[in-house]
């Protein structure tokens, strides 16, 4: 009997956990569901307890099938849901309050005042690798600091969300550099704390976990965690990494000239670059406050730098409402109807939508427009219009909006040689065509879409030995499974120009849109 390696992925609403053998081959899945609290508008959270007891019952569920025995899996490696703040007290693990999500939105004045402490945001920027946004970790420090100091005051360790399965499964606390580079707080070229940053902000580096390679041993499955969970006491956890970084390594994502597109509720554009390329562009169409729209790309740690392997790095854009525009328009407008029918109506309608164009900002945007009161909709909107019209109107302005991400990708100088699709956005023969046409380059589907647990599970088998390092592990493991190449995309320039020009001139009325919606 082979050996099999242990993917456990902790996402916003469910854990998933995953076994491979060393070839790749999934040989077991099993996902496990948990609540999510927003006792506020705009805010997010979640009890960290709640992902331990969905964790066991995943891996559970993944040992308890036939072909996958709990005696040969060799390692287990984490991912998860990044920027989520677990506050623990010392010598315990259970935490002082629910964490706070990287879709909580409360902490927008904390990112002012941290801007402003780092110098402004190109500074900040310059030296931790990305601007401050509510979705990120410091921000909710400085929230419990400021809002909640009884609780702050017990703070011994600022965990991220898989970090805290890892401390449930082998006792440690400890991170792993992609992770740890999504807090704000990290040195993304010396691969360690930054203790500038953490003194711009006034807090005690002590309350930061260890940090390591994604390919490394944390520690070793406790007999407490074994008898939860059934995996052997004694296996070893390997650090993984964020959900980004771990699911370009489950898609291959491990060389330059390669680019990861996700289209899932929100749409992710990662990039893999040799080297930490900051987006320190700004350009006069942006509608920020202050004069420095800069670090709409994140640039963090890869999750490949293991095993005497030079540290390497991503570029990382995300829209938010990517196939959740198209859910909403579906749910909300065509209620019953399959998705493949509307998507079939849509092929019929000509590129370009005959003038009709959609904005996909329906909870804001991030990237390129970092402003969360963004409005979407519409323009354009005529009698002969359709539903199809409707329908391929969303999946054109998704596309163009993520296009403009990785055109600020190739702004910063990096290759895009092939892009590799996930998500829902890879399941449609139109929508796999459209992205090739839009992004301009050749697209790849690959065989298999269980991404960040599938990235954990091979991280693992670097940890074990399996592998010599992570782009070994993707050359065994990561196959194409299909290739499109771009057509001529000249039917689209019309309607990629009105997009592009829509929040210039629509962004001064989404203020006062947004005010009408509070009031």
């Amino acid at each position: 009997m082979s050996e099999l390696l242990l993917g456990v992925d902790v996402g916003t609403s469910s854990v998933k956990a995953l076994a491979c053998d060393s070839s790749g081959r999934i040989v077991a899945t099993c996902s496990a569901a948990h609540p999510i609290h927003q006792p506020h508008a705009g805010w997010s959270e979640q009890n960290p307890e709640d992902w331990w007891t969905s964790s066991v019952s995943a891996i559970r569920g993944v040992l308890s099938d036939p072909k996958c025995d709990g005696s040969r899996v060799i390692a287990v490696g984490l991912s998860g849901q990044m920027h989520g703040s677990v506050f623990l007290p010392a010598g315990s693990e259970t935490p002082i309050r629910p964490a706070l999500l990287w879709n909580d939105q409360r902490t927008a004045e904390q990112c002012r005042s941290i801007e402003q402490a780092f110098g402004g945001r190109r500074a900040m920027v310059s030296m931790v690798g990305n601007a401050a946004l509510t979705g990120f970790t410091l921000p909710k420090i400085i929230w419990l600091r400021e809002r909640e100091p009884e609780n702050f005051a017990k703070v011994a360790t600022v965990l991220l969300p898989k970090d805290y399965v890892r401390l449930k499964l082998d006792g440690r606390r400890a991170t792993d550099v992609g992770d740890a580079s999504g807090t704000l707080l990290f040195d993304i070229e010396a691969r360690r704390w930054s203790r500038a940053a953490l003194s711009r902000v006034g807090l005690d580096p002590a309350i930061l976990p260890d940090v390591v390679e994604s390919g490394e041993v944390t520690g070793r499955v406790t007999p407490a965690a074994a008898a939860e969970t059934g995996l052997p006491a004694g296996t070893p956890v390997i650090a993984g990494s964020g959900d980004n970084q771990a699911g370009a390594v489950g898609a291959g994502i491990v060389r330059s000239g390669l680019v990861l597109a996700t289209i899932g509720t929100s749409g992710v554009m990662y990039a893999h670059s040799d080297s930490p390329r900051r987006d320190l562009q700004s350009t006069t169409s942006d509608r920020q406050e202050g004069p420095e729209p800069v670090g709409r790309l994140h640039t963090m740690c890869a999750a490949n730098g293991s095993r005497g392997i030079p540290g390497q790095y991503s570029l990382t854009g995300c829209m938010l409402s990517a196939g959740g525009s198209l859910q909403w328009c579906r749910d909300s407008l065509f209620p019953g109807e399959s998705f493949e029918a509307l998507m079939a109506e849509a092929e019929q309608v000509r590129p370009g939508c005959d003038g009709l164009v959609f904005l996909p900002y329906l909870t804001g945007e991030r990237c390129p427009y970092p402003d969360p009161q963004a409005r979407g909709g519409w323009i354009g909107l005529t009698s002969r219009h359709t539903r199809g019209h409707l329908v391929r109107a969303v999946i054109e302005g998704v596309t163009f909006g993520m296009g403009q991400i990785l055109d600020l990708v190739r702004g910063l100088g990096v290759e895009v040689e092939s892009v590799r699709l996930g998500g829902g956005g890879a399941r449609s023969a139109l929508w796999r065509q459209l992205q090739a046409d839009v992004y301009r380059c050749r697209v790849a589907t690959m065989d298999t879409e269980e991404g960040p647990a599938f990235g954990a599970a091979l991280l693992a088998g670097v940890g074990a030995g399996v592998f010599p390092n992570v782009a070994e592990a993707c050359r065994t493991a990561v196959h194409e499974s299909g290739i499109i190449d771009p057509r001529d995309s000249s039917a689209y320039d019309g309607a990629r120009q009105v997009y592009g020009s829509l929040y210039t001139d629509l962004g001064p009325r989404f203020a006062a849109l947004h005010g009408m919606d509070q009031s």
